[in-house]
């Protein structure tokens, strides 16, 4: 894919850190003029040793409000841009394109009462950035966070989830936020051992959170395995909660990246 020089700016990744062999988070500087909301992402270009650009989509882990810009990768074995992306250092160049994109954003919901956040791997990145931003506390009376993986290892930003209800401004709503770990492949003391769509359909899910799911009340969004968001999808829809469209507000919002 080429992108003309007028439709990104140069960055430069500020910190690169790796959590387990194959998972790593990075942080870029941020344009003045780059915006977007809550949820969205960003394409990323890297330029190869050849010379020629390969471009992906990733939602951002900062917040809008940040003075830089955070993401969280997988390296997938052979892949083309994630084989470059982990071999970047600090100092090094990172294009991001001027748009923002994606509609995995609070504007989907017209109401609701919960507000579920279902992820697995790096899916959780657009989640812990909608966290950090104040519209969600103040538009939800709760707000279940559920970030599943297969080992314990894996389960990135838990400081960063941990301290989310201690920050000044969101202090008077930790009452609100309910944390759910869920680990597949090992026992982790705190965690669920089942799959998310294992927990939906046997009442798990429900049960660790206090909240029922239902069409009334919750509003669900979901990130991560494109199998787990489409069998989350067909459970959610046989308890009657319908994909939010522009033409017909809904229950689920989901991301598709392009």
């Amino acid at each position: 894919m080429t992108v003309s020089e007028d439709k990104f700016t140069r960055q430069t990744l500020q910190r690169v850190s790796p959590l387990t062999s194959n998972l790593f988070t990075l942080r870029a500087s941020r344009d003045a003029g780059f915006r977007f909301r809550a949820g969205q992402f960003a394409r990323l270009g890297v330029t190869k040793a050849d010379g020629s650009t390969v471009w992906r989509a990733y939602s951002m882990v900062s917040s809008p409000y940040d003075e830089f810009l955070e993401f969280f990768s997988i390296v997938v074995p052979g892949g083309e841009f994630t084989s470059e992306l982990s071999r970047l250092r600090e100092g090094d160049e990172l294009l991001v394109e001027k748009q923002s994109f994606g509609y995995l954003t609070l504007d989907r919901f017209v109401d609701g009462r919960d507000l579920w956040l279902l992820s697995t791997g790096t899916g959780v990145a657009p989640f812990l950035s909608i966290l950090q931003d104040f519209e969600a506390w103040e538009k939800f009376e709760r707000i279940i966070l559920v970030y599943s993986v297969r080992e314990a290892r894996e389960l990135a930003y838990q400081p960063l989830i941990a301290e989310l209800t201690q920050r000044e401004y969101l202090a008077e709503y930790a009452h609100k936020f309910h944390y759910i770990p869920v680990v597949t492949r090992e026992a982790h003391a705190g965690a669920l051992g089942e799959r998310i769509t294992a927990l939906i359909a046997n009442g798990g899910l429900e049960a660790a959170a206090g909240v029922a799911l239902s069409p009334e009340h919750s509003r669900v969004m979901l990130c991560g395995n494109p199998e787990m968001v489409d069998e989350t999808r067909a459970l959610l829809k046989q308890r009657g909660l319908q994909l939010s469209l522009s033409r017909r507000p809904g229950q689920v919002a989901v991301e598709t990246y392009w």
